[in-house]
């Protein structure tokens, strides 16, 4: 059972998505073009069309399969969607005289949809095209000063158009439209984490059997808690394969096997440093390190897994997400493949594994809710996201073994100030990164060239934007300090202050 989320290419279908599991409700993204066969088989209790760039009026517009909307299922169309179903349903869309964009307050609103909400509310407009004539028995439930059909209501009470999108944060209330809806269309509300991890070691079970299974551990969250789920499911029949490729944080590698102690002799940590470093030597193009990193992690694992499969092992499994599997296949009608995830391809097909991803429909924080559940420690189970080309694309320029020493001292001090401020889970990244540039600075009486550190820290939901964290000054100034006096190598700290866009979070 499922709320079935058909995506129009909109940057926020992920976001609702992810918004509806908060409801604990259980949610899935399909193209908005889906077969009525595809979307059947998920189960729906309620169908939710997204947005997109698209106008409806458009002759290659897309919009759902044909019988999708008369099966009597619920529905909210947010944006395009609101305005296919009002085209769909007998109204009129147009063109807009201006484009709405960004805040807007909702002046009037009425109706079981606004359910528990008084007053304006401010809800995050997006859109050129408008509804400018009702289908047959609808009627206008919301309205802005400049939009007089925000939101729509069908005469059956269950199904919905809103203009706004009521997923962003820029939409306070807009998460109990959400509720609303799903309280209206009568969705189960039990998608909790013990609900998930009983669901998941069942299917676990059942798919594997008596077979074996290999995972490649990154030392991130995803992976550390897919070690133990697996540890949890079937035993000793999982091995996981720890490579420590030295582009690892200070005392990374030692946090990594204490967090994983419990697998015992089913963890595998394998040295692979010096054949590393020895591939990045002389490389400064970051696209290029970053092919050298995964290119010789492949060799490393390859070489372990072919140790390994003659013990028969068949199954392979990785810690791959929800978001990974919608960017590298791309979701929707319009909607860009965005990348080619490292955990969804890039292995040998010839390693004759079949693949295990039992994350593959889950958000990252609804995994983190299972590593509580599993024991994963704390400072694994929060920690940033972390590159898988380590600090190799930290280091802007070539990576020695000399840089790597002294960023990981400077990344630490960082790091660590952050946990002593309590700042370190206020912000969602924070990095240092080692520049090639030496700037002129005065130690003692003494002319002295150091390198230049930055240091970067943001703030976001989805890292698809991000905005700088707002850190303290004396926060900075502290860290700086610490910094120049605990690593003399580095004569001057400066502070990232971009945003994503136009920035990316890292700086290769």
């Amino acid at each position: 059972m499922s709320v079935v989320i058909l995506d129009y290419g909109s940057q926020y279908t992920r976001l609702i998505a992810r918004r509806i599991r908060e409801l604990r409700a259980y949610s899935v993204i399909l193209p908005g073009t889906a077969s009525l066969e595809r979307i059947q088989a998920e189960q729906p209790q309620a169908l939710i069309l997204s947005g997109g760039p698209a106008s409806v009026f458009e002759p290659n517009s897309p919009r759902p399969a044909p019988g999708v909307l008369e099966q009597g299922w619920p529905v909210l169309g947010i944006c395009y969607g609101m305005q296919y179903l009002a085209q769909h349903f007998g109204g009129r869309v147009e063109r807009a005289g201006r484009r709405e964009y960004g805040k807007a307050n909702l002046v009037h609103h009425t109706g079981p949809l606004f359910a528990g909400l008084e007053g304006e509310l401010q809800m995050w407009m997006s859109h050129s095209d408008a509804v400018t004539e009702l289908p047959p028995g609808w009627q206008v439930v919301a309205s802005t000063e400049e939009n007089p059909v925000a939101a729509i209501a069908a005469p059956d009470g269950r199904t919905f158009g809103v203009q706004f999108h009521p997923e962003v944060v820029h939409s306070p209330k807009g998460m109990q439209v959400l509720e609303n809806f799903l309280e209206l269309a009568g969705v189960a509300r039990n998608w909790t984490a013990q609900h998930t991890l009983e669901h998941l070691i069942a299917d676990i079970r059942a798919k594997v059997g008596d077979e074996k299974v290999l995972l490649a551990v990154s030392g991130g969250v995803d992976s550390s808690t897919l070690a133990l789920l697996l540890a949890r499911a079937i035993g000793d029949r999982m091995t996981a394969v720890f490579v420590d490729h030295g582009l690892l944080r200070l005392g990374e590698r030692q946090e990594v096997e204490q967090a994983l102690r419990p697998l015992g002799k089913a963890l595998r940590v394998v040295e692979a440093s010096e054949q590393f470093l020895s591939a990045l030597q002389g490389v400064t193009d970051p696209e290029q390190k970053r092919k050298i990193v995964g290119r010789e992690f492949i060799r490393v694992f390859e070489r372990e897994a072919r140790q390994l499969s003659a013990q028969g092992y068949r199954w392979l499994a990785q810690g791959t997400l929800y978001p990974d599997v919608i960017e590298s296949a791309g979701s929707g009608e319009g909607s860009a493949n965005i990348k080619s995830h490292h955990n969804v391809g890039g292995l040998p097909e010839d390693l004759q594994f079949e693949l295990l991803e039992p994350f593959r429909y889950l958000f990252k924080d609804e995994v983190r809710e299972l590593a509580l559940l599993l024991g994963l420690p704390e400072p694994i189970r929060m920690r940033h996201p972390f590159p898988g080309p380590g600090l190799a694309i930290r280091i802007l320029g070539e990576v020695t073994p000399q840089k790597l020493e002294i960023l990981r001292r400077a990344d630490d001090i960082f790091i660590s100030s952050l946990r002593d401020w309590n700042l370190y889970d206020q912000v969602s990244q924070a990095a240092a990164i080692l520049t090639p540039m030496q700037s002129v600075g005065v130690v003692g009486d003494e002319r002295s060239y150091g390198y230049v550190l930055g240091l970067r820290a943001v703030s976001t939901i989805d890292f698809m934007t991000a905005d700088w964290a707002r850190l303290p000054l004396e926060f900075l100034d502290e860290v700086a300090r610490k910094i120049t006096r605990q690593v003399p190598e580095i004569g001057r700290v400066v502070y990232d202050i971009t945003s994503k866009p136009p920035a990316t979070i890292e700086w290769e």
